[in-house]
């Protein structure tokens, strides 16, 4: 957790040469799900029924449809999207409308089970880091798992570009979300 203290401060400046590398494959998008209130999940939240979760709102869906053109005026109009298996995540990356949407167990929450943070953390890096160039990628996650690996809090529907490798200790290059334009 000290490295929530530690996180960087990113400068605006940054920017341009935090989507130069997340276009050219020498950075990831690890972004929080567009907007579910409340916090957590109902005492009977199953995996595979998304009745049981926390879903996005109306706001939420349109925040997740912000992306696909806020990261065209990037210059990137696919992508390799990973997510969480949770459904504010999966409605997320599906709402960003960029390509194929894959469920990355290493992604979902571990905001009621703490101890199992490190191991979901260190596959993420290794799965991120085992992958092959090609087009960008972008990671759908939830707030404890971007502040496990980033050591930073980001809002609903925020993102972390992190340059790669990832490791313990990654840098990140820029804080962005359609929002914040």
């Amino acid at each position: 957790m000290g490295a929530i203290l530690l996180a960087p401060h990113i400068a605006k400046a940054d920017e341009p040469r935090a989507w130069e590398a997340l276009r050219q494959g020498q950075a990831v998008l690890m972004l929080r799900h567009a907007l579910a209130p409340g916090t957590g999940d109902p005492a009977n939240f199953e995996l595979g029924d998304c009745s049981t979760q926390r879903n996005l709102n109306d706001t939420g869906r349109e925040q997740a449809r912000a992306w696909k053109p806020f990261l065209a005026e990037h210059g990137i109009t696919e992508a390799r999207i990973f997510s969480s298996q949770w459904c504010r995540c999966m409605e997320t990356a599906k709402g960003m409308d960029l390509g194929e949407v894959t469920e990355w167990p290493s992604l979902n929450s571990f905001f009621r089970n703490r101890e199992d943070g490190p191991a979901r953390t260190r596959r993420t890096v290794a799965l991120v880091n085992d992958m092959a160039a090609g087009e960008p990628v972008i990671l759908v996650s939830h707030q404890v798992n971007i502040t496990a690996l980033a050591g930073i809090f980001p809002a609903s529907n925020e993102g972390v570009i992190i340059a790669l490798p990832l490791s313990e200790s990654p840098r990140i290059l820029a804080r962005v979300s359609p929002a914040s334009r």
